[in-house]
């Protein structure tokens, strides 16, 4: 397999093919993110959860920067969580961020009304640098 045709470009196969055994073609999916050295490990883990065919599927489908970070988040989620996977993370997430809006709605309310005679310039810049930062549509 240490033919100049190898996507990896130093001869031998990327990690992924050399896990699966096939020959590496200049077109590899998997070639830009599995290396021919830690490549079939990192590979291995990732196809155990989805398979090769799901996992050149999810880099097609996914932009081409996250590609890497992506595919081996996805993986490592499955195996914590193998019904949900990162949509667990997605909705704690989303619970914390409704939870902070909640806390900020409440802290807004605590505050006492400011009358427009008392606010200075330097004031109403760090009224509004609040309110631009931190109001959520």
């Amino acid at each position: 397999m240490a033919s100049s045709s190898s996507s990896t470009g130093s001869g031998f196969p990327c990690g992924a093919c050399k896990f699966l055994r096939r020959k590496c073609t200049p077109d590899c999916i998997f070639a830009p993110y599995f290396c021919s050295e830690q490549g079939p490990e990192k590979f291995a883990a990732i196809h155990k959860v989805f398979g090769a065919s799901n996992v050149s599927k999810l880099l097609l489908r996914i932009p081409a920067h996250r590609r890497s970070e992506t595919v081996a988040y996805e993986a490592k989620a499955r195996i914590q969580d193998p019904v949900h996977g990162c949509v667990a993370h997605i909705l704690t997430l989303q619970q914390q961020v409704e939870s902070l809006q909640s806390q900020l709605m409440q802290a807004k309310a605590q505050l006492p009304p400011i009358s427009m005679t008392s606010l200075t310039m330097d004031n109403l810049w760090h009224l509004n640098h609040l309110n631009y930062n931190y109001e959520v549509e």
